[in-house]
């Protein structure tokens, strides 16, 4: 037993001092920035949120769905607007960096451009607690359906991560997948803000199923400029790269399984009654076509017969 806490005690004292070493090796350009230094902060929300997602169904059961149409509006274009700030700073200041977007090396400099990224980079850090909100509205609204293992991994692991991002890599390379990821979030958050106004709105919002469809194009992406970055030594931290790589792979899996379902199932199921219809509508046609023959040659049999007795009874 002894012997047990002993290695154990050892190995927090190795894991704290491992993170210490870490900690010196984080960028001094974020040191003092709101949430950065400590991990603290992150973790216990990142908690919270997970506590929240597991109480929060529990706690709406017996009461009655909130509408929220006066918060979802602004929300969600506030969250537009947000991410719209964040691509236009990245894609500007990447620009007269001359930045590459296949492997950007950090520049540990103080430059206005640079410390124009790193700004950007910690808004997309901050943007993922804000972002807690869309669980919120779900569980407030009572749209448990929506509360699935994507979403909540997705929110949840988001902002842990982007908080290593801004602690020791934020800038180089980082700011591609940030940038992107922004642009995309522009118009998500777009559609949903227009889509709570309601169905004489929504009606007219075609491109929810596209989104999907530029997210996946977005992880495949990234995960062929992981792969590439660490076959041919891109100057960016390996240990980010392998990262970067298998969560791209895990977005890929549970984001192509979405759509899958989502839409390709939901299409055949669609074209399937569909067909349906059509041989209903066919059988219902050849039925009507059958019965009106029937009622004509019920007509001609009857008059033939009618006439054929009438003029026999006059002979006789």
């Amino acid at each position: 037993m002894a012997g047990l806490i002993n290695s154990t005690t050892t190995f927090i004292n190795d894991a704290y001092d491992y993170y210490l070493w870490t900690l010196s090796l984080s960028d001094e350009r974020t040191k003092g920035w709101l949430l950065v230094d400590s991990p603290k902060p992150t973790v216990l929300y990142t908690l919270l949120y997970l506590f929240i997602v597991w109480s929060g169904p529990k706690v709406m059961k017996r009461r009655s769905a909130f509408r929220l149409t006066w918060a979802l509006v602004p929300y969600n274009l506030a969250m537009a607007l947000l991410n719209a700030y964040i691509a236009i700073e990245l894609f500007v200041a990447s620009t007269k960096l001359r930045y590459s977007y296949v492997c950007q090396p950090i520049r540990h400099i103080s430059r206005p451009e640079e410390l124009q990224i790193a700004n950007a980079v910690w808004w997309y850090y901050f943007s993922k607690l804000l972002e807690f909100c869309d669980t919120f509205f779900f569980i407030l609204r009572k749209k448990d359906n929506q509360l699935s293992f994507l979403h909540v991994y997705h929110h949840s692991t988001m902002f842990s991560l982007w908080w290593i991002g801004i602690k020791w890599v934020p800038s180089g390379s980082t700011f591609l997948p940030a940038m992107v990821n922004s642009f995309i979030h522009v118009l998500m958050y777009s559609y949903y803000g227009l889509s709570a106004l309601g169905p004489t709105v929504s009606k007219y919002l075609w491109w929810k199923k596209y989104l999907t469809i530029l997210q996946l194009i977005q992880f495949t992406t990234a995960l062929i400029l992981g792969i590439n970055g660490i076959k041919n030594g891109c100057d960016f931290p390996l240990w980010m790269q392998y990262a970067l790589v298998i969560y791209m792979v895990s977005f890929i899996v549970l984001f192509g399984n979405f759509y899958a379902k989502a839409y390709i199932a939901k299409g055949k199921r669609a074209y399937a009654a569909r067909q349906l219809q059509k041989e209903k509508l066919k059988a219902t046609a050849l039925e009507s076509s059958s019965n009106g023959k029937k009622v004509g040659n019920g007509k001609a049999n009857g008059h033939s017969n009618g006439y054929t007795n009438g003029v026999t009874k006059k002979v006789q």
